[in-house]
C-alpha cells in the first residue's frame, strides 16, 4: 500500500443543480451540510461485504438553499467527514467509474483534493482521528475491515509506536466491520453482525484507535441497530430502520426516541441549535430525503428531496470538538494477557454451578475453531490466560466433568501486546469489579500460556 499526497486540481466554480423540488422556507436555521445522493441505496449492504451504492453516488454541498456537486471531477463520491476545524473533508471517491473506492481529502477553501489511500480494493467510510490519523473500511477477502493510518501530513510522533506506525488493522474477525463515528473519548464506533464474526443482525461495537479493547456498546442485544452518531450530550443515537433509539450513560439498555413515523437511514447530524438532520423515507415517499427535526416535535421539516435519488449520510459543515487522543498501552508482543475477575458473573444471570475450567478456542485462516487448551477457574471465578494476539478467540466455561456451562457464540480479539481485564462473562459495561485481589493472582502472577502452535496463519486482511 502506498500513499499519494500529490494535489489534483478541482475547479472552484460550482455547478448548481436545477431544482427538482423547491427548498422549503426556513423555519429553523439550516446550516451548510454535505449529503450523499445515490440512484440506488442498499442499507446494511456493507455488512454483507456488498456495495451500498451499486449505481454510483455523488456528494452534494448545500449552502444557502442551493446545492452543488462537491467534487465534480469525480465519477463517484460518498461518505463525507468534515475535519475538526471545519476546513477539509475526507471522502470516498472514484476518479473514473472503473476505479476502486479510495480515500481523498478536499480543501473547502480552494476546492483542491489530494489522494490519501492507494489500494487495489475499495477503501470507504473515512473518519478523522485526533493526532493526524484516520480510520476507514478496507475491503478484504473476508469483507470490510477497519484500518487506520496517518493522514499523509507531518504530525507529532504517535504516542506509542508499538500500536503501529503506518497502516494498522483495527479489526480481526472474518466478517465485515464498518465505522460509524469517532466518539469524544477517542474510541471508534463501528457496525458488525451479532454475534461478532458469526451473526447477521446489525449491532454496534467500540474499539480503541489501536484496535484494542473491543466490546459491545450495550449488551441488550436483540433487533438490528446501526447508523450510530454521538450527540453533544454524549448520547449515541441510532436507527432500527423504522424507529430511532439512543444510548445514554445512565442506562444499561437503549432508550426509545419518540420521532415521527418513517424509515431512518441513520448517521444523524446534530445542528448547533440542537435540531437533527436525518435521512428519512416517509410512508408516502419512495426515496430517502433530508429532514430536519427538533427532538420532541411532532413533525419534521423537509430540507432537501430529489426525485429519483436517495439522500443519505448528511454531515454539517462546521468546526467541532476534537476527540481525545488515545494513548496506546500496547507492548511489542505477539500475544495478549487476559484476566477475568469472576467468570460466574453475567448479565444473563450468575451461574448456579461453579465453573471448574475455561476452554479457549481460536479461529484459523479457514474459519475453523481450533482449541488452544483449558485453564483452571479459581473458586472466586477468576482466571488468567495468555492468548494469541490479533486473532479471533472465544471462551467456554466448563464444570468439573467437562460439560459446557456457558459459551460465547461469537468471537472477539485481543491485540498483540494488550493486557485486558474483564469483570465477568458478558457482564456488560455497567458492572463494576469487587475491590479485592482475585484468587488467581494470589496463586500466580504468570498467565497460563495458550498461544498454541496449532493455530495456522490468522485471518486475511489483505487489500
Amino acid at each position: 500500500m502506498r500513499w499519494h499526497v500529490a494535489v489534483v486540481g478541482v475547479a472552484a466554480t460550482s455547478w448548481i443543480f436545477s431544482p427538482s423540488c423547491a427548498m422549503p422556507q426556513s423555519r429553523q436555521q439550516i446550516p451548510d451540510f454535505i449529503v450523499t445522493a445515490a440512484a440506488v441505496y442498499k442499507p446494511l449492504a456493507e455488512l454483507r461485504g456488498q456495495e451500498r451504492f451499486p449505481e454510483g453516488a455523488k456528494l452534494l454541498l448545500v449552502h444557502d438553499g442551493k446545492r452543488e456537486t462537491l467534487v465534480p471531477g469525480f465519477a463517484d463520491s460518498a461518505d463525507a467527514n468534515v475535519s475538526f476545524d471545519g476546513s477539509t473533508v475526507l471522502f470516498a471517491g472514484k476518479q473514473s467509474a472503473g476505479d476502486p473506492w479510495q480515500i481523498w481529502e478536499l480543501n473547502l477553501k480552494d476546492r483542491t483534493v489530494r489522494r490519501v489511500t492507494n489500494t487495489t480494493n475499495d477503501a470507504e467510510r473515512p473518519f478523522y482521528l485526533p493526532g493526524g490519523r484516520l480510520v476507514w473500511a478496507q475491503r478484504t477477502a473476508v469483507g470490510f475491515q477497519l484500518q487506520s493510518s496517518g493522514d499523509g501530513r507531518p504530525a507529532p510522533k504517535f504516542l506509542n509506536p508499538t500500536a503501529g506506525e503506518g497502516i494498522v488493522p483495527l479489526t480481526y474477525t472474518r466478517a465485515s466491520a464498518f465505522p460509524a463515528d469517532v466518539l469524544r473519548d477517542g474510541r471508534i464506533l463501528f457496525e458488525a453482525g451479532f454475534p461478532l464474526n458469526e451473526g447477521s443482525t446489525a449491532e454496534m461495537y467500540l474499539v480503541y484507535a489501536d484496535g484494542s479493547g473491543v466490546e459491545s456498546v450495550r449488551c441488550d442485544h436483540g433487533c438490528a441497530r446501526w447508523g450510530g452518531t454521538q450527540l453533544s450530550s454524549g448520547d449515541i443515537v441510532f436507527t432500527h430502520g423504522t424507529s430511532l433509539a439512543r444510548f445514554t450513560s445512565s442506562m444499561a439498555h437503549e432508550v426509545t426516541v419518540n420521532a415521527p413515523r418513517g424509515e431512518y437511514a441513520g448517521a444523524i447530524a446534530e445542528t448547533a441549535g440542537g435540531a437533527w438532520l436525518m435521512s428519512v423515507r416517509t410512508p408516502t415517499a419512495t426515496r430517502f430525503a433530508v429532514k430536519m427535526w427538533m427532538p420532541g416535535a411532532a413533525t419534521m421539516q423537509t430540507v432537501l428531496a430529489i426525485d429519483g435519488e436517495d439522500l443519505v449520510e448528511p454531515v454539517v459543515v462546521a468546526p467541532r470538538s476534537r476527540p481525545n487522543r488515545h494513548p496506546s498501552g500496547l507492548h511489542p508482543w505477539n500475544y495478549a494477557n487476559l484476566l477475568t475477575l469472576d467468570a460466574r458473573v453475567s448479565r444473563d444471570g450468575d451461574l448456579r454451578r461453579a465453573p471448574a475450567a475455561v476452554r479457549v478456542e481460536a479461529q484459523n485462516a479457514a474459519g475453523q475453531a481450533v482449541p488452544l487448551g483449558t485453564a483452571p477457574v479459581e473458586k472466586d471465578g477468576s482466571f488468567f490466560v495468555r492468548v494469541p494476539g490479533d486473532k479471533p478467540i472465544r471462551f467456554e466455561l466448563l464444570d468439573f466433568r467437562g460439560a459446557v456451562l456457558r459459551q460465547e457464540h461469537g468471537w472477539f480479539w485481543a491485540r498483540g501486546g494488550e493486557q485486558r481485564i474483564c469483570v465477568g462473562c458478558h457482564a456488560g459495561p455497567e458492572r463494576a469489579s469487587e475491590n479485592r485481589v482475585p484468587d488467581v493472582l494470589m496463586r500466580t502472577t504468570a498467565p497460563l500460556d495458550m498461544t498454541g502452535a496449532k493455530i495456522a496463519a490468522g485471518a486475511s486482511h489483505g487489500n
